[in-house]
């Protein structure tokens, strides 16, 4: 598996997915068209298969130009979606694959962000494509779920192998990091991973993806029960429970007016 990220809109990424056996492809989130279409052409593979993660318009923007330029594309997304994913033809849910040349992937269903947000995992490749429901150091915003739908979410991809690779659906790391910070500012590896993607968005280079590990390490919404963390929210919220689920509630409202 190749996978190459592709810059669209403001800060999101569509990601050209390629069997490199079969030179079949995929696009997971293609929010416009032309910056795909344009990748699809350099790396002259045989584009069959749009992946949307969720039906916001920043991910799923440029179904129909493609669909119209490369007929015959098949569009996979959340069952739920049915009226709200242009062109729609492969309805999934939990444990559904899909194929690409000789790449297999399952989907997750982690609703919370929307009410059909899926994940694709491919596990031989060790790779899961999570839109906008875990980012490199954050999450997305919880408009169509509840803080526990978020909390499962993080267990569910955290139970993935640790080398997982993680590509997410915007270039939101710098920001993460440092709202990371306000919460727990003597973790280590926050600050060093800061340090990187500072130097590599200097350069105008993606920070994704990230792991599985490095998200243990350094993510807010999965570090819940960190001591430090923890106490922090409890200084701004004495009568705050330190259960998981109202620590994530409490981490992502701040994370809102940050």
């Amino acid at each position: 598996m190749r996978v190459i990220p592709i810059p669209v809109l403001k800060d999101n990424y569509a990601y050209l997915v390629i069997d490199e056996v079969t030179k079949e492809a995929a696009v997971v989130d293609p929010s416009e068209a032309k910056p795909v279409a344009a990748a699809v052409k350099r790396e002259g593979v045989n584009f069959t298969t749009i992946i949307n993660t969720h039906h916001h318009w920043d991910h799923v923007g440029g179904n129909e130009e493609l669909v119209r330029e490369f007929p015959g594309l098949r569009v996979y997304g959340h069952k739920r979606d049915r009226d709200r994913t242009p062109c729609i033809t492969h309805l999934v849910d939990e444990g559904d694959t899909v194929r690409i040349g000789t790449l297999e992937g399952r989907f997750l269903f982690i609703p919370c962000h929307t009410s059909g947000h899926v994940a694709v995992y491919f596990p031989a490749d060790k790779t899961v494509f999570t839109g906008d429901t875990l980012f490199i150091a954050g999450c997305g915003r919880l408009f169509e779920g509840t803080a526990a739908d978020m909390y499962n979410n993080m267990v569910k991809l955290m139970a993935l192998p640790d080398d997982t690779r993680i590509y997410c659906g915007h270039e939101y790391t710098e920001k993460n990091l440092l709202f990371a910070l306000t919460l727990e500012p003597n973790n280590a590896q926050v600050k060093e991973k800061l340090h990187w993607a500072r130097a590599m968005r200097a350069q105008q280079r993606p920070t994704v993806p990230s792991t599985v590990a490095e998200e243990k390490a350094i993510n807010p919404f999965v570090r819940v029960n960190s001591t430090e963390l923890q106490a922090n929210l409890k200084k701004q919220f004495p009568s705050l429970s330190l259960d998981p689920i109202s620590v994530l509630e409490k981490t992502r409202f701040l994370k809102d007016q940050f």
